[in-house]
């Protein structure tokens, strides 16, 4: 995937709400060592390492764009790969941490799995994710690819998302041993005051898988044509969007 940095934080307010209440289920300890799973431009991870005593921290992410942005700590560090290969590596974690990342990966019931085994015993896991199944701007977008001409671009290619529901991530996490789990859907609603609000913000997430397999022309045309149907949805300025996320906490 191609991402924007500027792009995407454009909304670094509202991107950054979820992450101090995910933050707050944390139980600081002396020296954990933490990682940070897509870490994009590492702002949220240094927040991180500051909220903790003396860790060791390392952010990881598959965007060369967005690491440029990656600032400087003390022992904090950033590389560049993606989650799956990180997990290949079999160095376990005091703290595994994803802020809003996990949601590009398939096959969530594997991957979980995956994540807690690379936790130390009495190790935490924190996971943000937009509920992109329940989430309006989403499903206008999802229909949208699979008509035409935007189906025949896209060679009938979607992204459908791996995100399970509330019941599945925790029986995941109880048969995998996770103690004192946390895990709730909050609202973070996002309030337009301009007519393009909602189209700009999803633009720096989901639309950009969209983007990278279209031409310039077709993108431009499935752009036009979702801003409309954003319209139609919310046709006063300001508008509501009930935009939802997953927060998952848990001890191992």
């Amino acid at each position: 995937m191609t991402w924007d940095p500027k792009k995407y934080n454009e909304f670094k307010e509202e991107r950054s709400k979820p992450f101090l209440d995910l933050t707050s289920h944390i139980v600081d300890k002396p020296n954990l060592k933490v990682i940070d799973l897509g870490c994009g431009t590492g702002e949220l991870t240094k927040k991180l390492s500051e909220k903790l005593t003396n860790p060791i921290v390392l952010g990881i992410d598959n965007s060369a764009e967005m690491l440029a942005k990656a600032p400087l700590g003390s022992h904090l560090n950033f590389e560049k790969r993606t989650i799956l290969e990180q997990l290949e590596n079999e160095t376990k974690w005091d703290l595994i941490f994803s802020n809003a990342a996990l949601q590009w990966i398939d096959n969530h019931n594997e991957l979980f799995k995956k994540i807690i085994s690379r936790i130390n015993p009495g190790g935490q896991l924190a996971v943000q994710m937009p509920q992109q199944n329940e989430n309006i701007l989403n499903k206008i977008l999802l229909n949208l690819v699979q008509e035409e001409p935007f189906s025949s671009y896209l060679n009938n290619w979607t992204r459908p998302s791996p995100v399970l529901t509330l019941d599945e991530y925790a029986k995941i996490l109880f048969e995998n041993n996770c103690k004192d789990l946390v895990l709730y859907e909050k609202v973070y609603p996002l309030i337009s005051a301009n007519k393009n609000d909602f189209f700009d913000f999803i633009s720096g997430s989901a639309l950009t898988v969209y983007q990278e397999r279209l031409k310039p022309n077709e993108f431009e045309e499935l752009s036009n044509e979702f801003k409309k149907r954003i319209d139609t949805y919310f046709p006063v300025v300001p508008s509501i969007y009930a935009f939802r996320r997953l927060i998952i906490y848990g001890k191992f």
